[in-house]
């Protein structure tokens, strides 16, 4: 086990969700805390709540790509190319992940049971992969803060 899924591990043993560690994950990387956006994260658990609805990692990974290239308050804007970021990474992840499993819906992922670590913790860490990509593209980096 690498390092990276290591920390993924210890996160979910200590009862963090996958949207969650996506931001926990990118918050660590900047030597940041931010208790109040980590919980706020905890609404997009296990699809929303509903295993129906998308997974957790792809609402996390664009609420990632946000809170780095969003607008945050009255003197800022947005990065340009934001919408174009969350769309490259909503395709990547519908091709990628809903083409491995069948959709992109924490049901079509994780089935009825609970969501199993290995397989959420392989798709959290590609997907962060992928959102760095992203954002190295657009002349941003995981970590960098914004806010600080």
């Amino acid at each position: 086990m690498d390092e990276f899924a290591l920390e993924i591990w210890k996160l979910s043993q200590k009862g963090y969700c996958c949207s969650q560690i996506m931001l926990r994950l990118a918050l660590d990387a900047q030597g940041l805390q931010n208790p109040a956006l980590v919980a706020a994260m905890a609404g997009l658990c296990h699809g929303i709540a509903q295993k129906d609805s998308a997974c957790g990692v792809l609402s996390g990974g664009a609420c990632l790509l946000a809170y780095l290239a969003g607008k945050g308050d009255d003197a800022e804007q947005p990065h340009d190319r934001l919408p174009l970021m969350l769309e490259q990474f909503s395709e990547w992840f519908h091709e990628t992940v809903g083409g491995r499993f069948g959709g992109v819906s924490c049901a079509s992922i994780a089935g009825d049971g609970e969501p199993d670590l290995q397989v959420c913790g392989g798709i959290l860490a590609e997907s962060l992969q992928c959102i760095r990509d992203i954002l190295v593209e657009n002349g941003l980096e995981l970590e960098q803060p914004r806010y600080v």
